[in-house]
C-alpha cells in the first residue's frame, strides 16, 4: 500500500458556492470487522450526481486550478440554501459504490477472509483511491470477476431486483417502468424474462425500443408516438400491470401510468362508478430527471397512491431474508443479468473536468461513466 489517498469532495458553502475538488487524506486503517479496498472501478449513478452537485445550478460552472488538480465552483441559488442548510460547510464524499481488491483486513474471521479478494462494496464515498468499509458492507465476486465487472454491484441490481420483490409482496403481477433503456432498465428485462414477469416498457425513441426489443421484451411503447396512451392501455391490459416505476418524476408520465392502468381495468366493465374501479394502482418515482412538479390529471378513481421508492428503504421492508438471496444472486450474476457496461472510462481528475461534467451530467440514456480513481 502507498501512503497517499486521494478522495473526490463536494462542498456548500454559506456565500452560496459549490466547491467540487480532490482532497488528500490519510490512509485508512481498518478496524476488526473492516477492511481497506484498493478502488479499482466505481459508476457515476444519478444518486452519485445529486450528491456531487446537489442543488446547484451547473450552468454557472467554472474549472480552475491544473488539469491534474482541478477546482470546479458554481452557484447554488438562494432559495435552494435553507434545504441543504445540514450540508454547509462540510467537505462531502462523493460515490455510492465501487468495486476494488481488498489491501488490508481486520483481525475477524470474516474480514481476514476477504483478504486480497476483488469485492464490490456499498457505502458511501467511492470516488476515492482507498475506501475502509465494513465487511456486511462488501459483496465478495466471483473469481475471475473483474473490478470493473463488479463496480455496478450494489445500485442498479438491487433496485431493479427491489422492484420485482416489491411487486410480490404487495401483490402485483406485472410491471411498468420508465427511461427503461436505461442501465438499470436493461438489467430490469432481464430479470423479468428469466423470472416469468410480464414488464411494460416505456422509452421515447425508436432506437430504444429496438434495443429493448433486440434484447427479447415483449412489451415496448414509445411516448413520443401519437399512439403512446392506445399502445400503453392495450399493453397493460394483456399484462395486468398495476405497478409501475418512474425515474422521471416531474410531469404528468405517472399520471399517465394510472389513467392507463384504471382504462385497462374498466376494459370488460360494464357498471359506471363515480368512484372508479376498487383495483389499487401503485405509482413509485426513484428519480428526478425531471425536476419539475408532478401533475395527476385524475381520471383513475380512488384506488391508487403514488409514493418515493428509495433502495434503502425498500430493503428493510423486504427483510434480511430477501436482502441476502438478492446479494447472492447479483454476484452468482454480474457478468450476465447484472452486467453493465460503460461508454466512457475517467479518472478522478477527469470527473472535475468541465468537458466531462457536460456530457455525464446529461443523464443520457445509454451514456454510462466509470471512474478509475487509480488512473
Amino acid at each position: 500500500m502507498t501512503d497517499k489517498n486521494i478522495q473526490l469532495t463536494s462542498t456548500i458553502s454559506e456565500d452560496n458556492k459549490l466547491t467540487l475538488a480532490l482532497q488528500e487524506i490519510d490512509m485508512p486503517q481498518p478496524g476488526a470487522d473492516e477492511v481497506v479496498v484498493r478502488i479499482e472501478a466505481a459508476p457515476l449513478n444519478p444518486s452519485d450526481l445529486a450528491v456531487l452537485f446537489s442543488v446547484a445550478d451547473m450552468s454557472t460552472a467554472a474549472q480552475s486550478g491544473t488539469d491534474e488538480n482541478p477546482v470546479i465552483t458554481a452557484d447554488v441559488p438562494a432559495k435552494f440554501m435553507p434545504s441543504v442548510k445540514t450540508r454547509v460547510g462540510k467537505n462531502t464524499p462523493v460515490g455510492n459504490e465501487g468495486a476494488g481488491t481488498v489491501v488490508a483486513a481486520g483481525s475477524s474471521d470474516a474480514a481476514q477472509a476477504l483478504m486480497g479478494k476483488t469485492v464490490a462494496v456499498i457505502g458511501g464515498g467511492t470516488y476515492r483511491q482507498y475506501l475502509r468499509a465494513n465487511v456486511q458492507s462488501c459483496l465478495e465476486l466471483k473469481e475471475g470477476t473483474t473490478a470493473k465487472e463488479g463496480a455496478s454491484s450494489f445500485v442498479n441490481p438491487l433496485t431493479a431486483l427491489a422492484m420485482v420483490e416489491t411487486m410480490r409482496a404487495e401483490g402485483h403481477k406485472a410491471i411498468v417502468h420508465a427511461a427503461a433503456a436505461s442501465s438499470l432498465g436493461q438489467m430490469l428485462n432481464r430479470i423479468c424474462m428469466a423470472d416469468g414477469v410480464d414488464l411494460v416498457n416505456i422509452v421515447r425513441k425508436d432506437s430504444q425500443e429496438k434495443l429493448l426489443r433486440d434484447m427479447g421484451a415483449k412489451y415496448v411503447v414509445n411516448s413520443s408516438s401519437d399512439t403512446f396512451i392506445a399502445d400503453l392501455t392495450a399493453a397493460i391490459t394483456e399484462t395486468g400491470a398495476t405497478i409501475s416505476f418512474d425515474p422521471i418524476g416531474g410531469g404528468q408520465l405517472s399520471s399517465d401510468i394510472l389513467n392507463c392502468m384504471e382504462a385497462a381495468i374498466n376494459v370488460d366493465v360494464e357498471e359506471y362508478s363515480v368512484y372508479g374501479s376498487n383495483t389499487f394502482k401503485q405509482a413509485y418515482i426513484y428519480g428526478a430527471l425531471n425536476r419539475g412538479p408532478i401533475t395527476l390529471n385524475r381520471n383513475f378513481g380512488f384506488s391508487w397512491g403514488v409514493n418515493g421508492f428509495l433502495l434503502f428503504n425498500a430493503l428493510g421492508k423486504l427483510g434480511t431474508k430477501t436482502v441476502v438471496k438478492m446479494r447472492q444472486r447479483v454476484a452468482e450474476e454480474i457478468t450476465t443479468t447484472f452486467a453493465s457496461s460503460y461508454t466512457h472510462e475517467v479518472s478522478l481528475a477527469e470527473v472535475l473536468h468541465l468537458q466531462s461534467i457536460a456530457a455525464y451530467g446529461k443523464q443520457a440514456t445509454g451514456e454510462k461513466y466509470l471512474i478509475t480513481p487509480q488512473a
